[in-house]
């Protein structure tokens, strides 16, 4: 591990805490993991009592050797992507500690608890009113993408298609 930059060792140690101590109905590919430190496939159960309890998502996170000090990349992959105001069909989310609130004491365990809690505090499951929109001509990296957010769990309104049509 001597030989492993601040970045991969700070993975590791992340791996390792989620491997042996996961928030409830989080779990890591850990072989996957292992293989590659940049990027998990983390396995995530809806919430008992929430509409989505029951269900099954994946979440793959993509790390960049700036992390932590650079946010992961989080999106929604797989076959069921959960229908939810700040989720968009793509598998992208709209959550502030993704992007301009994300500080180094965040950690994957923390972002897949926001995320679990941002589900849970669902009340009707739709998907946000410009999805077909931001789908069609959103970046497949969805950091790029400048959020504005309202709200407890960042809802977006369109400051992202002034964003996107000059600063692409």
């Amino acid at each position: 591990m001597t030989d492993m930059s601040p970045s991969e060792r700070r993975l590791q140690k992340e791996l390792m805490s989620l491997i042996k101590d996961p928030p409830p109905g989080v779990s890591v590919d850990a072989e996957q993991a292992e293989q590659n430190l940049l990027q998990w496939t983390i396995h995530m159960e809806g919430a008992l009592g929430t509409l989505y309890e029951g269900e099954h998502f994946q979440l793959q996170f993509k790390f960049s050797n700036k992390y932590p000090f650079d946010s992961p990349e989080v999106t929604f992959v797989g076959s069921n992507i959960p229908i939810h105001p700040h989720v968009y069909s793509n598998g992208h989310i709209c959550l502030s500690i993704l992007t301009d609130d994300w500080s180094p004491a965040l950690s994957v365990q923390s972002v897949c608890l926001s995320i679990v809690s941002m589900l849970s505090s669902c009340k009707d499951k739709q998907r946000p009113p410009d999805n077909t929109f931001y789908v069609k001509t959103c970046s497949k990296n969805p950091k790029k993408t400048k959020w504005w957010y309202h709200g407890k769990f960042s809802r977006v309104f369109f400051y992202w298609l002034c964003w996107s049509l000059f600063f692409r």
